[in-house]
């Protein structure tokens, strides 16, 4: 993980948030943006570090394949963090 050793909750949440909602894929832009606005705000830090993990080791285009279940997750990211994002819908 990148964070840095002074970075709040709080400010680590904004960071996230704002990488979730500027992914470089417009689908991915929706979904992980409202996914992170709706859970951020409640995740504990190893949720935080589960989400961090997807958002800065895998492909855009990869992490939204396991998230509309496109594709099977690999067993190592099977985690909470993963199983929310797989049950989010946009709201309509």
């Amino acid at each position: 993980m990148t964070e840095p050793q002074s970075e709040d909750i709080e400010t680590r949440r904004k960071r996230l948030l704002h990488r979730s909602r500027y992914t470089g894929m417009k689908e991915t832009d929706l979904l992980l943006g409202g996914f992170a606005a709706r859970h951020l705000p409640t995740f504990t830090d190893v949720e935080l570090d589960q989400y961090e993990n997807l958002l800065e080791n895998y492909p855009d285009p990869q992490i939204y394949a396991w998230a509309i279940g496109r594709e099977p997750v690999p067993a190592h990211l099977s985690t909470g963090v993963m199983k929310l994002l797989r049950a989010y819908r946009l709201p309509l």
